[in-house]
């Protein structure tokens, strides 16, 4: 039941003059996250939140922090609004990056959800999908000429990072396919084939795919994308879970999880030492994994096509110019 231990981040790791953003980056991984990437030197930390209430507690709690005192006193940490329910509030979120960051070298898609229960979101889909999928993806597309043009200052490549999860392995697309009369985005917003226990596989399952897409609009040697999986980590994420649940994943997490720190490393890793060899790849205990296999059938290539093109549409109704990435 055990999981391998993660290493400490490699003595060496420097992020002096870098800047990073996290999103989701208020409490649990996020911050944790956030905060180990300011013990490592980063020049300045956004971390991206619904609450600005949050996130001024989360910055004040970050500049407070002893080790963030000691090792980077220095650094500016801000926090900027993402409600990641609503594409609007994703394309103000890029459009005040764009307009107040010059440069960003790690962008961190931490952000996700978990719930039992089928919820729409603002911009009227499956919740779940919306906020660990559709809005990230439409924040790494207005980012990705910003992270370009920071490793060509650089002459290294930057990095877009998403937490992914091994449980991609568990979607539900064998039992429950696309039919070739629906849109990939209509299976997941129908209420009806909705599964609480498995949308968030689901979800993740469409992060490895849409990794894959995203790594081949870029060079490694320009940005390097990839996703991990922090693993069994000892965080709040189960509070939504059925009341049956609970008592069990409490006592299977006591047992076999990580603790946020060191579950939080493998986001580090990912995103401020993985090397090109990493790039469009998925990571589980910061080594490559193959992920579900689906996804390299001929069902799950065309599912990641349709994924892709849709998604893209869907996202250019709010910046055309995203259309290019079709």
């Amino acid at each position: 039941m055990g999981q391998p231990t993660i290493p400490p981040t490699p003595s060496g790791t420097d992020l002096s003059n870098k800047t990073v953003i996290v999103t989701g980056g208020n409490a649990g991984m996020g911050y944790e996250a956030a905060r180990q990437l300011l013990v490592l030197h980063a020049s300045r930390v956004i971390i991206a939140v619904r609450s600005a209430v949050k996130g001024e507690e989360a910055v004040a709690s970050l500049k407070l922090d002893l080790e963030v005192k000691k090792h980077n006193p220095t650094a500016t940490i801000e926090a900027f609004v993402l409600d990641l329910d609503d594409y609007k509030s994703g394309l103000s979120f890029a459009q005040k990056v764009k307009q107040e960051v010059k440069e960003l070298d790690i962008l961190l898609c931490n952000g996700g959800v978990n719930i039992m229960k089928y919820q729409k979101s603002v911009a009227g889909h499956e919740r779940v999908m919306q906020v660990n999928c559709y809005t990230h993806v439409l924040i790494a597309l207005e980012l990705l000429p910003l992270l370009q043009a920071t490793s060509k200052l650089r002459n290294a490549p930057t990095h877009l990072t998403f937490v992914g999860s091994a449980t991609q392995t568990m979607h539900t697309l064998a039992k429950k396919p696309v039919a070739a009369s629906e849109t990939v985005l209509s299976h997941f917003d129908d209420q009806n084939i909705y599964s609480g226990l498995t949308r968030y596989s689901d979800s993740k399952l469409a992060v490895n795919a849409y990794v894959r897409r995203l790594s081949a609009l870029v060079s490694s040697s320009e940005v390097i994308v990839n996703n991990l999986c922090p693993g069994l980590v000892a965080t709040g994420f189960d509070k939504q879970l059925p009341a049956w649940l609970k008592p069990l994943m409490f006592v299977y997490r006591k047992i076999a999880a990580r603790d946020v720190h060191e579950g939080s490393r493998t986001l580090v890793y990912a995103s401020a030492v993985a090397d090109a060899t990493t790039h469009g790849k998925f990571l589980q205990s910061n080594k490559i994994d193959p992920g579900a296999p689906f996804l390299d059938q001929p069902a799950g290539k065309t599912f990641t096509d349709k994924l892709w093109a849709e998604t893209v549409a869907d996202i250019a109704r709010f910046d055309e110019n995203l259309k290019v990435y079709a």
